[in-house]
């Protein structure tokens, strides 16, 4: 990610959370310009081949100016990389051979920070000849300088370095089935045309080959995350040229893309998003966490985040138990430090109103929590102590039981709640705080769902049915929760939404519609679980957030259905919580 100085990520903030709605236009599609004798130039066929597919192209030429560089991209949709000179391999540590050809120094720095920034937004790219390589570099990967040099025993079977006009067909590729690209051109075999030497090595972890010609060199690449990130080394927007269209597909996808993109940023100008859950005070000791925490937020289109205070489950003897309410106090005020710290651009939110107010200012809130009823110890008076410091929730209990309840990890100590569990659970009631079942044992969850006189919240769970972990909840919890009118905040930790494999986006969508057809939408939101190991492909940290509102809305998801899930359905319960308190006062 990049250094928030080189993004002005405070004035961006103003920007999204700016409610007047946007006319309707056309996708901006920004194209970066090569370099040539007489500064910046672009070939026709990538404007035109923009414009047919119904975007408004807008050429970026390599200047080295970051703020504005900003500015562009944040009013294009998507980002097109153009095809040029050679990447000068001092940018990638490498020291050049004497096959390298003619190099443009004046776009490379310029373009990989572009790449880069683009990223961080998540916008959608293209990267064609020379961007599929720029993109492979700009996430990790690595190229040949010369492919005949690099590839000995393989090159050579395709001339690709052709002397044929740019428009006509040279070769062609194969298409992987079970990838993005073949779900564009619908094409096992697809004809291309290729002007380079220098080509794709190694894809890096972010990336993945999707298409190669039949001497292995890697033809395509694109996102492994299911992020809308696509590079081909041939040159599809030549084909135009003579009235071929076979290439459309790929510029339409961009458009298309564009567009969603967009409508994803509309949509959280719109509607109020917020995280029940994230453990980002446990990396507030590294300075990496404390400078991207509030870019990232505002990056991934997130409005507010409840940052708890985590106790691991330790010992229970009077000594300990005095300690861990200790270190709930020094992580609540953590917390404190941090937003003074990053103030205005940050405030602490202990309403919802103090949350919208938040994002009608364009700032981010943030809410406060504890993650274990350890931090008690045995003094329920604690619960409005913690009350006074402007928590909103408190999760009974992690893993291991302690002295209220039993955990989902524990051994059946007390049978649900323990005698104090319950007198703790009456006294967050009295004091407006939810009541978290996340992490608590069934038993522990019936007892509290029966006892407490206003909703309780699981803010970090998922859905057992789909995943058979002890930690997820039952489809029979789950309609129960929404009886009482509670909510179920779905997470993204990896163990929790699917037990074999590498979890993605897409599972953890599977389990937020899961939990809509078996609860309805009005009991479903979402608890990242972020810097607690939360996190998957796609959406690995609140930068990349947005990603599933794209995903969700490209699934047909309302805006009032995107409104209850991100944020509406807990604001709804922690006011509940509060109005309690003011009934008993």
């Amino acid at each position: 990610m990049n250094c928030p100085e080189a993004f002005n990520w405070k004035r961006r903030a103003n920007q999204i959370h700016d409610s007047r709605p946007m006319r309707q236009r056309k996708p901006i599609i920004g194209i970066t310009g090569n370099y040539g004798a007489k500064g910046c130039e672009l070939a026709d066929g990538y404007w035109l081949s923009v414009l047919a597919a119904g975007g408004s192209p807008l050429i970026i030429p390599p200047y080295e100016d970051p703020e504005a560089m900003a500015t562009v991209l944040e009013s294009v949709d998507a980002l097109l990389l153009s095809g040029g000179g050679d990447l000068n391999p001092l940018f990638v540590g490498e020291q050049p051979s004497p096959a390298l050809h003619g190099i443009t120094p004046q776009r490379d720095e310029v373009e990989l920070q572009l790449i880069s920034m683009a990223l961080d937004m998540q916008l959608p790219i293209l990267g064609i000849c020379r961007g599929i390589q720029m993109l492979t570099v700009a996430m990790g990967g690595s190229i040949y300088q010369d492919i005949q040099e690099g590839m000995p025993f393989r090159a050579g079977a395709v001339k690709h370095s052709q002397d044929l006009p740019r428009e006509w067909s040279s070769h062609s590729v194969c298409v992987e089935e079970d990838t993005l690209l073949y779900r564009i051109l619908r094409n096992h075999e697809v004809a291309v045309n290729s002007f380079h030497h220098q080509a794709v090595k190694t894809t890096g972890s972010h990336l993945r080959i999707s298409a190669t010609a039949t001497d292995e060199v890697i033809e395509a690449v694109e996102s492994c995350e299911g992020k809308p990130i696509l590079g081909v080394q041939w040159h599809p927007e030549c084909f135009i040229l003579r009235g071929d269209h076979s290439m459309m597909p790929l510029f339409e996808w961009l458009v298309d893309e564009a567009r969603l993109y967009r409508r994803t940023v509309e949509m959280h100008r719109q509607i109020l998003s917020v995280d029940s859950h994230c453990d980002t005070p446990m990396k507030f000791h590294t300075k990496e966490e404390r400078l991207t925490t509030l870019p990232r937020m505002c990056y991934g289109h997130l409005d507010a985040a409840v940052m708890v205070a985590y106790l691991p489950q330790q010992g229970r003897s009077g000594e300990e138990l005095e300690a861990a309410t200790q270190q709930a106090d020094n992580i609540l005020s953590e917390i404190d430090r941090y937003v003074a710290e990053n103030a205005p651009e940050t405030v602490l939110a202990s309403t919802p109103d103090q949350v919208r107010k938040a994002k009608r200012e364009g700032k981010r809130g943030i809410i406060k929590g504890i993650e274990n009823g350890y931090a008690l110890g045995k003094d329920p008076g604690n619960v409005e102590r913690f009350a006074r410091q402007g928590i909103a929730y408190i999760t009974l209990c992690h893993n291991g039981d302690n002295d209220l309840c039993d955990s989902a990890r524990g051994h059946g100590e007390h049978g649900g709640l323990s005698p104090l569990g319950k007198k703790v659970v009456k006294e967050m009631n009295r004091c407006g705080l939810m009541v978290d079942l996340s992490h608590a044992a069934e038993s522990s969850f019936w007892d509290a769902l029966e006892l407490s006189r206003t909703p309780i919240i699981c803010s970090h769970s998922s859905c057992r049915a789909l995943t058979d972990h002890p930690r997820n909840l039952t489809d029979e919890q789950m309609r129960a929760l929404a009886k009482a009118g509670g909510v179920m905040q779905i997470t993204l930790y990896e163990g929790f939404i699917r037990i074999n494999g590498q979890a993605t986006i897409h599972e953890a969508i599977r389990h937020i519609e899961h939990a809509i057809r078996t609860m309805g939408i009005e009991h479903v939101g979402i608890g990242t679980d972020f810097d607690g190991d939360g996190g998957v492909p796609g959406v690995a940290h609140a930068g990349e957030l947005m990603n599933l509102t794209r995903e969700l809305l490209r699934r047909g998801h309302t805006e009032q259905e995107l409104r209850l899930l991100w944020g509406e359905n807990l604001m709804r319960v922690w006011q509940q919580a509060l109005d309690q308190k003011k009934t008993n006062e």
